[in-house]
């Protein structure tokens, strides 16, 4: 402690609010250049100076472009988690929190698929999101489980066999023209899990 005094709480909370708007600064100047270059032509530098910061205080918060990336990912993954959660939370009726739940996330696959496959690829390749699949699973099969109980699923296959089918069969929506036809692959695999389908 200087001066045997601890830092006052307001520092420490500007301090933290400082920081945060830095790393956001970089994580969302990171992404556009990416987005314009593609992720092999960004460099660090260029990403300083689109944030508006020093290389030298860049190198602070991360180490290269892959892990601002990285990070930026895994920032919009558990946004994606939160609005999945709200969007379940809006919806009283069972079954059409599981319509609007799978719809939601159909619309995040396929603003996904924008991104090319190598991006896509880069993205996915470690295991920095397996806690977030797991929860998406998971809330997924939960919101199967009660539209089962209210009779507007099927239920001779187990919810967590049935989440597995729709996360798998939704991703064809990275791949979808348009709204539309995301609507359609909903439709579709909701279909399959009404009883007697």
């Amino acid at each position: 402690m200087l001066y045997g005094v601890g830092v006052p709480k307001l520092w420490d909370e500007t301090v933290a609010s400082h920081r945060e708007a830095v790393r956001d600064a970089v994580l969302e100047a990171a992404w556009q250049l990416v987005a314009e270059r593609g992720l092999s032509g960004v460099s660090m530098s260029q990403v300083a100076e689109r944030a508006g910061i020093a290389r030298a205080t860049l190198y602070k918060y991360f180490p290269d472009v892959g892990a601002i990336v990285l990070a930026w990912h895994e920032r919009e993954v558990t946004s994606h988690l939160q609005q999945l959660a709200a969007i379940r939370a809006r919806n009283a009726d069972p079954a059409a929190a599981l319509q609007a739940v799978l719809a939601g996330y159909a619309g995040f696959l396929r603003h996904r698929g924008r991104h090319g496959a190598g991006l896509v690829s880069f993205l996915h390749r470690d295991t920095h999101l397996e806690p977030a699949q797991q929860h998406l699973l998971a809330l997924i099969e939960d919101v199967l489980a009660q539209a089962a109980a209210a009779g507007a699923v099927r239920t001779d296959t187990p919810p967590r066999e049935l989440a597995a089918y729709c996360l798998h069969a939704l991703a064809a929506a990275a791949d979808a023209p348009g709204d539309a036809s995301v609507h359609r692959l909903v439709d579709l695999v909701t279909a399959g899990l009404r009883p007697g389908a």
